[in-house]
């Protein structure tokens, strides 16, 4: 009997604050097929946008600490609002290239936009950063950017009111003031918003491109890896592991239903131990 090659390739290491990441390490799965992942989620401290710029850049630190010591050889922030204020710091401290999703996603908002006429939405944390503006005043093409910071929808995502007619409310009520300025180009500026497209596709209606930063994020983890040389090519199909800062029972569920296939034993652990 032949026995199952075993797998080398370091992984890709994916940290969020909390389930919204998965909509990344699905694109990953779906770009990168051969790639092992290991996703952090700090379930028990999440939602990092209505936290200071320097308790987030500490977290991220944590958390990028805790996925070194497993041997990634890239680090994906998948979390916008550590994106926003903690790149710096994570590129100064990671050994590993390290990649975030705000620029992706500006740059893919700017190819899609019509009119010039953007909206990007995000929790306070990235919205108050500035981040998302600059990055898609800096791709260039751009007349106005709209800035809404939406800070209940995390709470929802994480909830599972996906549909709730409480939250079909909540998202009409943020957009409002996108709509009166005629946006075409809407950024998902959060992780967790992906899992509100259908939500966000009835409330703005057909005019307007949704834009999720994962896909353009993940092609930019390729090229990456590729310009490395370790894309593809895997002998063993991907191991991938998941770790969580609280609650893993929970976080299998989402992470299983979202992902569409079983997932291992999702592991406890506290931040900071490697």
């Amino acid at each position: 009997m032949r026995s199952r090659p075993v797998q080398t390739r370091p992984a890709i290491g994916v940290f969020d604050s909390g389930t919204g990441g998965l909509t990344l390490v699905r694109e990953i799965m779906r770009q990168l097929p051969d790639e092992p992942v290991i996703y952090f989620g700090d379930t028990a401290r999440v939602p990092y946008g209505s936290k200071s710029p320097e308790t987030v850049i500490r977290f991220s630190l944590e958390d990028a600490a805790f996925l070194l010591g497993k041997g990634i050889r890239l680090l994906v922030a998948a979390c916008n609002t550590a994106s926003s204020v903690s790149m710096p710091a994570l590129r100064e401290y990671s050994s590993v290239p390290v990649v975030g999703v705000i620029e992706p996603g500006a740059m893919a908002a700017a190819k899609a936009t019509r009119t010039g006429i953007v909206g990007v939405i995000g929790t306070n944390g990235t919205i108050s950063s500035g981040a998302y503006q600059k990055a898609l005043r800096d791709a260039g093409g751009i007349k106005a950017v709209i800035a809404q910071p939406c800070p209940l929808l995390v709470p929802l995502v994480e909830e599972g009111w996906l549909d709730h007619r409480i939250t079909v409310e909540i998202v009409e009520e943020y957009m409002a003031p996108l709509i009166r300025e005629r946006i075409d180009t809407l950024v998902l500026g959060c992780t967790h918003y992906p899992l509100l497209k259908s939500v966000f596709s009835q409330v703005m209606g057909p005019g307007v491109t949704l834009v999720d930063s994962a896909e353009s994020t993940v092609s930019a983890v390729r090229e990456i890896l590729g310009a490395a040389g370790g894309a593809g090519g895997a002998e063993a199909p991907p191991e991938h592991a998941f770790y969580v800062s609280d609650i893993p029972l929970k976080f299998q569920e989402i992470a299983q239903r979202f992902l569409g296939r079983s997932i291992p034993l999702v592991t406890q652990v506290e931040v900071g131990d490697a």
